[in-house]
């Protein structure tokens, strides 16, 4: 049968083979769109918090990464890009915005939008980076991993981040996170322990 239709006598549905196909099909194309944005998001954060394992683990053993003139295997990445960010910050977030992707079989093409905010030794000024991350993604045993990634830096500019040394701001008691697992966002289960004014 192809296609579906209704048994009009008791008015189920049927699914035919061309249905079943497609449904597989799309759900097989969501798993791995899913599977491609977590690999991105992950090195992402694994940057953020200095996880050299989270780091390499987003690439395949002999993928490449591009950051204008310096260029290093998926296994050198982290322990170099670690070593830029500390010198250069004492905090950053990583933010992945606009995400595209195409899929090929066992092959990806990915263009992620990409603000980097570095918060500099001095406490005072910051840096935002808008940039792009390109990647070409490859499935290999199941898992989709980084085979090559270009950066690309398209726009920077020093901001005043001031505030974050006021007392009407560090009277607020937000925790700032950590370059190591000690970063809340590795605490499991999460909990939080109630404070005097909760």
């Amino acid at each position: 049968m192809v296609g579906s239709s209704i048994d009009d006598e008791k008015g189920r549905i049927t699914v035919g083979e061309t249905d079943l196909e497609r449904l597989r099909d799309d759900v097989q194309y969501l798993m791995d769109r899913s599977a491609i944005l977590d690999c991105i998001s992950a090195h992402a954060r694994g940057h953020d918090r200095h996880d050299a394992e989270m780091i390499t683990n987003a690439y395949h053993p002999d993928g490449i990464d591009e950051h204008g003139k310096a260029v290093h295997s998926g296994t050198d990445y982290a322990a170099w890009i670690n070593r830029v960010h500390a010198a250069g910050s004492q905090v950053h977030t990583h933010n992945i915005t606009t995400h595209t992707c195409e899929i090929t079989g066992d092959t990806a093409h990915c263009d992620s939008y990409v603000l980097v905010c570095l918060l500099n030794h001095d406490g005072v000024t910051a840096r935002l980076i808008s940039g792009r991350y390109i990647d070409r993604l490859e499935k290999r045993d199941g898992k989709w991993k980084i085979a090559a990634r270009r950066s690309t830096v398209e726009l920077m500019f020093t901001a005043d981040a001031s505030i974050l040394e006021t007392d009407v701001f560090n009277d607020q008691g937000y925790p700032r996170g950590t370059r190591d697992r000690l970063d809340p966002s590795y605490q499991r289960p999460l909990t939080l322990e109630p404070t005097a004014s909760s």
